[in-house]
Order: structure tokens, then C-alpha cells, then sequence
């Protein structure tokens, strides 16, 4: 099962942040990613730019209104992810209670990520992208 693990923080501990050495957290994470891959359930992990440099489409009014970060009240900021094949949530959370760069304002959202064979098989749209996930050899 594939599990997103959403690395989520608030200003404040982003603020926070801002002070450690940047070579620490990159040794830091590194040594988490490299327990993932040696583990073989890393599919993937990216970092975020800074929301300030984000932009938010809001859907809520017609046209939809893009507006550039930083924004008004934020209580907690996207930070990351990590996508992991693993045999169940549980192990899914175990792993995101070993993450690094923890702290007061600090957590760890876990999603499962749901498949292509999860939608009905004759819909012509999930044909189509199953078509073009095989060309790109994603299936």
C-alpha cells in the first residue's frame, strides 16, 4: 500500500527553524532518507519552497481568484512529503514517528494513496490514464 506522509509545521516552528544550520537539517533528513531507501519503501520525497513564493487558486468564487503568498493566517504550512510503499497504515506510522525535524508545532499528516484499480475499470477517463500509465511505465 502506498501512504503519503504530509510534513506539515506551523509559522512559528518554521520561524524556528530558520535558525538551525542549514548543512544540519540536510544531514538530518539525509540520514532518515537513506533508513527509507535501505528499507525500500522511499517512492518519493520532496521538499517545498516557501509559501511565501506559493499562490493559491481559490475555487470558492466564480472566476477562480489566484492570490500570491505569503498568506494572511496560516496555522499550518505544507512543508513536504514522502510517498512510501509499505504493508499497512501502521507501519505507514511508524515511520512518520521516526521523521526527522520534529518539535512544538511540528506533524506529520498520513494519507493512503488510492490506486488506479481502486475506480471503475470501464470509465473511459481511467482507461485513457491507464493507457498513458503503461506508456510511461508507471503500471
Amino acid at each position: 500500500m502506498k501512504f503519503m506522509l504530509i510534513m506539515r509545521a506551523t509559522d512559528e516552528s518554521m520561524a524556528q527553524m530558520a535558525d538551525v544550520d542549514f548543512t544540519q537539517i540536510l544531514e538530518t533528513i539525509g540520514r532518515f532518507n537513506d533508513e527509507l531507501m535501505r528499507a525500500g519503501v522511499l517512492l518519493a520525497a520532496e521538499g517545498l519552497d516557501d509559501a511565501a513564493e506559493g499562490v493559491v487558486v481559490d475555487h470558492s468564487v466564480e472566476p477562480p481568484v489566484a492570490t500570491d503568498g505569503p498568506y494572511g493566517e496560516t496555522k499550518e504550512l505544507f512543508g513536504g512529503f514522502y510517498i512510501l510503499n509499505v504493508a499497512s497504515k501502521e507501519e505507514a506510522v511508524e515511520w512518520a514517528k521516526r521523521a526527522p525535524l520534529t518539535g512544538p508545532g511540528m506533524k506529520t499528516e498520513i494519507r493512503r494513496v488510492t490506486t488506479i484499480d481502486e475506480f471503475p475499470q470501464d470509465n473511459k477517463w481511467i482507461i485513457k490514464e491507464r493507457e498513458w500509465r503503461e506508456a510511461t511505465g508507471q503500471l
